[in-house]
């Protein structure tokens, strides 16, 4: 006999309080930068605190519905057999998703004037963004003891 309580579905807000969470402590961070001064330390500080959570924030949702195939720490893809495009775009679509919004990013520092308010700040995203697609990029040929396995 199950003895398991009936599953109850959960609120939007439990399953996308992680999401929801790193969203609000993004916003502060934005919030906190555009109020302070850049030349001191806490402004530099929130300006780094706003590209670090960026990063976050798409490792949480890009991860969610994403995938990289050969990867360890990526999300397994469920579903139907696909044609061989598809398919392809499907098992790299972390990868695909960070290169593009990467060299979005790429392309908006360069138009920026560097040593800027903001232009700091989008030369850390692009940093953050390198990091992240650079350990996608390992976690797919690397491993690390105790770590998901494929």
């Amino acid at each position: 006999m199950d003895r398991r309580p009936p599953h109850h579905p959960h609120s939007f807000l439990y399953e996308h309080s992680l999401s929801l969470a790193t969203t609000l402590i993004l916003a502060a961070w934005i919030i906190l930068y555009s109020l302070s001064s850049p030349a001191t330390h806490w402004g530099s500080f929130f300006g780094n605190a706003v590209a670090d959570w960026s990063g976050v924030l798409v490792m949480v949702i890009a991860t969610k519905y994403l995938y990289e195939k050969g990867s360890a720490e990526s999300r397994r893809p469920r579903g139907r057999a696909m044609p061989p495009l598809e398919s392809w775009l499907r098992d790299h679509s972390l990868g695909i998703f960070l290169l593009i919004t990467g060299a979005g990013w790429v392309i908006a520092y360069i138009h920026m004037n560097s040593e800027a308010r903001w232009g700091q700040v989008v030369g850390n995203i692009v940093s953050e963004w390198t990091q992240t697609f650079g350990v996608l990029f390992m976690t797919k040929k690397l491993r690390e003891r105790h770590s998901k396995a494929v």
